[in-house]
């Protein structure tokens, strides 16, 4: 059982790691103070052009993946093991919304969320993308594409035949993602979002 508790802690110190802000620290700039402020690829790629987003994207999405697959490997043989597995996930994703480093103040999740999620099952997380891509294309908002397939991802997930366990760990994900959108879903609510479809 301690060595299940390290892994989810190591989990969500791995998720903590700020990639966007060491990738723009890098690049000299700090994305905290620019575009949305948020430590997420895609302002990572508003700010600084999308080969360093996709760079953001990638470090953000193996931030989950790698610690769940770590614990699939060292959890073989252990009760409950795809529960656990799936804990590392959520841990990942935890910090990286909430980091300790930078006083709990994180990214929306998604990335992080997306590597979890392909860990589990890529079929389900193929066909979220596909809900992805529709609601932005008829939204014009990458937030309102983003809310849409973190909600039907775990019934993609039960229906690709994940346990129901495991799509209980991956509810808090989704309730997650919604509450660090809070103010995307305020500003739709305005009319002040800003659609893709638009350059400032």
């Amino acid at each position: 059982m301690a060595m299940i508790f390290l892994l989810i802690a190591v989990s969500y110190l791995i998720g903590a790691l700020p990639f966007g802000l060491f990738i723009g620290k890098l690049a000299g700039a700090d994305v905290r103070k620019e575009g949305s402020g948020n430590i997420g690829a895609t302002n990572v790629s508003r700010v600084l052009g999308k080969k360093l987003g996709a760079a953001t994207l990638c470090c953000d999405v193996l931030k989950s993946y790698l610690p769940m697959l770590a614990a699939e490997t060292i959890l073989a043989n252990e009760v409950n093991a795809d529960w656990w597995v799936a804990a590392c996930g959520l841990a990942a994703v935890v910090g990286h919304t909430f980091p300790v480093y930078l006083k709990f103040k994180g990214g929306k999740g998604v990335a992080t969320a997306l590597g979890m999620f392909l860990f589990l099952s890529p079929l389900a997380v193929g066909l979220a993308l596909v809900c992805f891509l529709v609601a932005v294309w008829f939204s014009g908002f990458v937030s309102v594409g983003s809310l849409t397939a973190a909600t039907v991802l775990p019934l993609f997930l039960w229906l690709s035949g994940s346990p129901l366990t495991t799509v209980i760990v991956c509810l808090p994900v989704v309730a997650l993602i919604w509450l660090k959108h809070h103010e995307n879903i305020a500003r739709l609510w305005r009319g002040e979002e800003k659609s893709w479809r638009k350059k400032d």
